[in-house]
């Protein structure tokens, strides 16, 4: 159906329309909100907003792709999609600044880019909607080239929780945009990014497996060859394990170059780590990496359970506890991806994203029949070793979570604007807009 409220048409999707079932739910959650609104423009963003307002109804936002913590649907209330968002533009090929609708997801920017040589990092998965990553962080492919995807972003286009309008960046509304870089999403709706994308066409790519020991010596000599590699080398570690003696480190290695010698000089340290075997190295255009194929529909077909943490180092107790992790009686999936490089080129107090010191995000996630309690027995050991986490990658925030993310003076002035730009709550609880 089609409503209009003030001035602003907008489309709405109830239960019973045939649209409902493929619009109620995020990736890993079934919702039932009493109704979801589909807005074509900041105007009818704003208009769902009056809409829940005058009904009454608590509001989550989506952005179109996975959201982990669900955050994105809820029941009985009103669900923004902002799916029809997804306009991709390039503003200026010399200068590479690109403007991306917030609805769109990933894989399609990448393909929209990929004729003009340009990237930008952008998580690991095609099918992640752009406002979520884009306001909490964007730990991506190319992360040691190129940084955060928020470090980026040169303007973003906001709808306040009173329905106004705004275009934030660093000469006007400065505090806006400081929070949108890492905190946003409780504060407005972000409906369009204005991000300095990377000259990117290919980039190497190779797949390599090795053993990982008991002790994790293993995963200690992997911080220190990519902690000593060219920053153009970015990874990402997935364990997985049949027992303490027999865990497997699966390692995706991406070089932000089409240069053979560099790729092979970036990745050459880590055929040094136990028994790396290499399964795959080629050349491939950067939108390989976050394909088209990844574009799914999201219908609550991965409930899951997934916390973070960030290493600053990896000593030999913390790699210790990463096994542990992986290969306990209830092992969760435990997933780490290589920081430092560019990520910390930015001042710490220049973004709501305060860790710019740590080497290491490891990610851990169980699946049904676990439950919350398995995975917080299984990080328990990782935990004692984190030093700070990314919001994006927890699927139960509270006040513990969100301390660790935003710590210390970061804390206190993501919740004083938090306080300023949705004063009555109408965007924080949910804390973030989901991905």
């Amino acid at each position: 159906m089609s409503t209009r409220t003030n001035d602003a048409p907008i489309t709405l999707i109830a239960p019973g329309d045939a649209e409902y079932e493929l619009l109620r739910s995020t990736y890993t959650t079934v919702g039932s909100p009493a109704v979801v609104a589909l807005p074509r423009s900041p105007a009818e963003v704003a208009a769902a907003l009056r809409t829940a307002r005058e009904r009454e109804l608590p509001v989550a936002v989506r952005s179109g792709g996975h959201g982990l913590s669900g955050s994105g649907t809820n029941n009985g209330g009103l669900v923004i999609d902002l799916r029809a968002l997804d306009r991709i533009d390039v503003l200026d090929r010399a200068a590479g600044l690109v403007r991306v609708e917030a609805g769109a997801r990933w894989a399609e920017v990448a393909r929209a880019l990929a004729p003009h040589g340009l990237a930008i990092s952008s998580g690991d998965h095609g099918n992640v909607g752009v406002g979520g990553l884009a306001t909490g962080g964007g730990v991506g492919w190319l992360v040691r080239h190129y940084g955060l995807t928020i470090d980026r972003i040169r303007a973003v286009e906001i709808v306040l929780p009173d329905g106004s309008f705004v275009r934030a960046d660093a000469g006007h509304e400065p505090d806006l945009f400081w929070l949108m870089r890492g905190a946003g999403a409780g504060a407005g709706i972000a409906t369009a990014f204005e991000i300095e994308a990377a000259e990117i066409g290919q980039v190497g790519l190779v797949h390599l497996t090795t053993a990982v020991d008991p002790a994790g010596e293993t995963l200690r000599q992997w911080e220190a060859a990519v902690a000593a590699a060219p920053r153009a080398l970015s990874t990402a570690v997935t364990l997985t394990s049949r027992g303490p003696a027999a865990t497997t480190a699966f390692i995706t290695a991406v070089v932000a170059s089409d240069d053979p010698d560099l790729v092979r000089d970036s990745v050459t340290p880590l055929l040094d780590i136990g028994r790396a075997q290499v399964h795959e190295a080629r050349l491939v255009p950067y939108s390989a990496m976050v394909p088209l194929a990844h574009l799914h529909p999201n219908t609550g077909q991965m409930p899951s359970h997934t916390t973070n943490g960030l290493l600053t180092e990896m000593s030999p107790d913390a790699a210790r506890s990463l096994v542990v992790a992986a290969s306990g009686p209830r092992p969760a999936l435990v997933q780490l991806r290589s920081l430092g490089g560019a990520v910390g080129d930015v001042d710490p107090e220049e973004t709501a994203f305060a860790h710019r010191h740590q080497r290491t995000l490891v990610v851990a996630s169980m699946f049904p029949p676990a439950d919350r309690a398995d995975l917080t027995a299984a990080w328990e050991p990782v935990a004692a070793h984190s030093d700070g986490a990314y919001v994006n990658f927890e699927s139960a925030p509270d006040d513990l979570t969100r301390a660790q993310a935003y710590p210390g003076r970061t804390g206190t002035r993501v919740e004083q604007l938090l306080r300023r730009y949705d004063p009555d709550g109408v965007l924080s609880p949910g804390g973030t807009q989901d991905t």
